[in-house]
């Protein structure tokens, strides 16, 4: 067999990989510098920002770790983002599924619906929806923020469990049904583990953007009282002057959950997305 003819590498290539590689340092550079910055001490930091560090200063770590809240604020951020993603899991795709296998006038109304709720800013209702938390009694408390961020992920996971469904083959449900399946027991059996792709992907996009969300628990939970790791790394953000090195060993500390998960769910997360691109 005869070797195979390496294709030419044209200018096209060339820029392509130039801007690639750009953009890859764009997006890795700030992850680089928040860790190289936690091994260093605050006066070191203020003497040199972009240096690299002296030693291997581990204070802030052992600071925070020992003489602040921070672990409790991580553990309410972890109760947020799983029990958020738990619930979602639990009630989104069926909703997909009710509107995608249904396909009626008032099931595509519904879709519609949620489809518009994606479109309101949250600052257009942000104030009455505190009114209505404490008119509930969720208010200051965990729950609060976990039932809207459920809430305020509907319309995307209706979006793109819709999307992904529509190349699932209705046959395997038929058959399922035939044999005396009952609908609820055949998606959980039979359709869920199908969409192993697309939950992967609503399990990344939306925890990340729980894990570190600011404003939800700055304004819901209670002040004076220990909340999630961003805000607590918010109160050494001082008006005269800051502790960056907490700040900086906190989210080092803050990303390390956030890349295990991508890392266990890269493969799914990819074809999840581009799945429901295509299928959509």
């Amino acid at each position: 067999m005869g070797k195979t003819a390496k294709k030419p590498v044209t200018a096209g290539h060339a820029i392509l990989f130039v801007l690639t590689l750009v953009i890859a340092l764009v997006f890795v550079f700030p992850i680089a510098f928040n860790i190289m910055s936690a091994f260093k001490s605050n006066s070191e930091i203020l003497r040199d920002a972009i240096a690299l560090p002296s030693g291997f200063y581990t204070e802030s770590f052992k600071y925070l770790l020992t003489k602040t809240d921070y672990p409790k604020a991580m553990l309410n951020s972890g109760i947020l983002t799983v029990g958020s993603i738990a619930a979602m899991v639990i009630v989104i795709p069926m909703a997909a599924y009710a509107i995608e296998r249904t396909n009626r006038k008032w099931t595509n109304a519904i879709y519609i619906y949620f489809l518009f709720g994606m479109m309101v800013p949250f600052q257009v209702y942000m104030i009455p929806l505190f009114k209505q938390l404490n008119m509930m009694g969720l208010f200051g408390n965990l729950l609060g923020p976990i039932m809207i961020y459920i809430a305020g992920s509907v319309g995307f996971g209706v979006l793109l469990y819709t999307s992904f469904l529509k190349g699932v083959p209705r046959e395997i449900e038929e058959s399922a049904e035939t044999d005396g399946c009952s609908r609820l027991r055949m998606f959980w059996t039979i359709v869920f583990p199908l969409l192993g792709p697309v939950t992967a992907s609503m399990v990344v996009l939306q925890g990340l953007g729980i894990w570190n969300d600011f404003l939800m628990p700055m304004l819901v939970l209670p002040s004076g009282e220990t909340k999630t790791m961003i805000v607590e790394l918010f109160y050494y953000v001082g008006e005269f002057s800051s502790r960056w090195d907490m700040i900086f060993a906190g989210t080092t500390m803050s990303l390390v959950p956030v890349l295990i998960a991508f890392l266990s769910l890269q493969k799914y997360f990819v074809k999840g997305v581009s799945s429901g691109a295509i299928k959509g």
